[in-house]
């Protein structure tokens, strides 16, 4: 895997996708604040410090020379508030994706834009197949898979259904 694949800036019509790092900890943390988030998840808002620290093991790669992580905070560029962010786990049989955008930006189509961002740069890197798993009754991240061409699955894993898309079909 190349390297640029997974720390690339990227840039949509609204946002620019960056490379997570430990200095994007406290406004990430401002910007999934909201309990709400965590409604299909589990868990809690993360605090500044533990954000600093996850988001320092990510920019640190995949300890398993097989996989690339990918994470990018989301930049409006509108007002320069940082929204939320996306990432995926790109493995030889393909990538995994995910996306969160906090409670205040929401209803604006930004996670979409972010994903099918992410998505076309993945594609354009040679992914052949894209994953995305979502609990069953999270109807917002079930419509973003959908707009992003994804399909549910059968398969469930840890209580989310599988959704994925073949990338080589046109």
């Amino acid at each position: 895997m190349h390297p640029d694949l997974t720390t690339t800036e990227l840039r949509s019509e609204r946002l620019d996708l960056l490379p997570i790092a430990p200095g994007h900890a406290a406004e990430l943390a401002a910007a999934l604040a909201d309990p709400a988030l965590h409604a299909f998840t589990g868990g809690r808002p993360a605090t500044v410090e533990e954000l600093r620290a996850r988001c320092a093991r990510l920019a640190a790669g995949s300890p398993d020379p097989a996989e690339a992580w990918g994470n990018w905070v989301l930049r409006l560029r509108a007002d320069g508030a940082l929204t939320g962010y996306v990432q995926t786990t790109v493995r030889p049989d393909g990538a995994e994706l995910a996306w969160v955008v906090g409670t205040p930006w929401q209803r604006r189509g930004l996670a979409t834009e972010a994903a099918r961002t992410l998505l076309a740069h993945l594609t354009a890197a040679g992914a052949t197949t894209a994953v995305a798993h979502i609990h069953p009754d999270h109807h917002a991240s079930a419509r973003i898979a959908t707009a992003l061409g994804l399909r549910r699955t059968t398969r469930t894993q840890d209580g989310e259904t599988r959704w994925q898309a073949d990338l080589t079909r046109p």
